[in-house]
């Protein structure tokens, strides 16, 4: 069974529950891996509070597989626990390879930091006997296979995050999307409703480049 599950991670790296302020019309799309890319740049909602858990698992010895093979398998498990409970905290995920061979990273996403400390103290999930089993064969292996995890409280305003021409994507799929509008006179973005930066037709993004570079030479960016 974790053989299956670690199959379906790697195919489909990305899982996505839909946030409570996502607008009903991407709705439909922000679970799906492989969606269209949405033209223009856009924000993400940055009005409620999130976790972000990191979680790396980098391979030391490759001949030493019965000690980082089941720790490899155990992150499967654990990610389809919680994608069935909707009551767990877990908002999303996202699967990352490298930067080099033997090397894995798991962004989570999390509605709170107490979410994540209740799940791995909770004995009737899934990730205290695969803790328990890892830490056994990770001492067992001498080094051969190392893991590591960060975790990152931000308050609600405390986060940008930036799209250009992409789907909905980590936190921009949770909390709903907004088109991104170039500060005056200063640089970075706001949300707003700025036809340049929500065009959808090669006319409309034509323009939308030369709206920027007119604000540019004017020194407004």
């Amino acid at each position: 069974m974790d053989l299956v599950n670690g199959i379906r991670l790697v195919a489909r790296p990305e899982w996505t529950r839909v946030g409570p302020h996502t607008p009903e019309a991407g709705r439909e799309h922000t679970p799906e891996h492989g969606r269209a890319p949405l033209r223009g740049r856009y924000l993400a909602e940055n009005d409620e509070p999130v976790a972000i858990l990191l979680i790396g698992l980098r391979v030391n010895r490759w001949f030493a597989v019965r000690h980082w093979a089941p720790v490899l398998m155990a992150m499967p498990r654990m990610l389809r626990d919680l994608s069935r409970d909707p009551d767990s905290g877990l908002l999303g995920y996202r699967l990352l390879l490298g930067p080099t061979v033997g090397q894995v990273m798991v962004i989570q996403y999390w509605r709170r930091a107490g979410d994540i400390r209740a799940f791995a103290h909770d004995a009737q999930r899934a990730h205290r006997p695969a803790e328990t089993a890892f830490w056994k064969r990770y001492f067992a292996g001498k080094g051969a296979v190392g893991i590591w995890h960060e975790m990152l409280s931000v308050r609600a305003g405390g986060y940008q995050c930036l799209y250009g021409d992409m789907p909905p994507t980590g936190l921009g799929a949770i909390m709903g999307l907004q088109p991104a509008v170039s500060r005056e006179g200063g640089h970075g973005y706001d949300r707003g409703e700025d036809p340049a930066f929500a065009a959808t037709t090669e006319e409309e993004r034509q323009a939308a480049v030369e709206t920027l570079i007119s604000r540019r030479e004017a020194g407004t960016r």
